[in-house]
């Protein structure tokens, strides 16, 4: 199933901002949060004040709550942020893309603004029954959350470096095994 652009890009963004609490937490500074929001294209203006990086790493928990319901869990939690927010879907047309649905407006918070992007794009997830496309990293040490766009369903790891360091520690085994043979 492949979503819609929009979609895609909202989910993405979700996960990044939710899997920068892991460790080491990676949304301390004003740069960091500049560098996201230029990096997922957001579109309106943000404060880049210290009280917009308190609140958009408040919305962390609730991020990941949503990413990692069930579906009926997480039906009600889009709803429950829709209602709360004062969401109302409407088209839209910017930055090079044709009609696509916003529910927010520019003079939304930009953790309001996430958290209504995010429940957006898993209406699309709920109403396709596509929540095993969300999961959490197989690294036994990581809780990054994970999306997979892939067309196969194989992604396992939330970053290259969890993927990295679990190939490497089956390489080792493989090779201790070897060994003891």
């Amino acid at each position: 199933m492949a979503f819609n652009h929009d979609t895609n890009v909202s989910l993405q963004a979700a996960a990044a901002l939710v899997n920068t609490a892991e460790e080491p937490e990676t949304m301390n500074t004003l740069d960091d949060l500049e560098a996201y929001f230029t990096d997922h294209e957001f579109s309106g203006s943000h404060d880049a004040t210290q009280a917009e990086l308190d609140q958009v790493r408040a919305v962390r928990p609730r991020l990941r709550a949503l990413l990692t319901a069930d579906r009926d869990r997480a039906a009600e939690l889009v709803n429950a942020a829709m209602s709360e927010l004062g969401a109302v879907p409407h088209l839209v047309r910017h930055s090079g893309w044709d009609w696509h649905l916003h529910a927010t407006n520019d003079s939304f918070a930009l953790a309001d603004r996430i958290v209504v992007d995010t429940a957006l794009a898993m209406i699309d997830v709920i109403r396709a029954d596509e929540l095993s496309r969300l999961s959490v990293c197989a690294d036994d040490d990581c809780g990054g959350v994970v999306v997979d766009l892939s067309r196969n369903r194989s992604r396992k790891f939330c970053s290259t470096t969890c993927g990295n360091r679990n190939a490497v520690a089956a390489y080792r085994a493989r090779q201790a095994e070897a060994d003891a043979d």
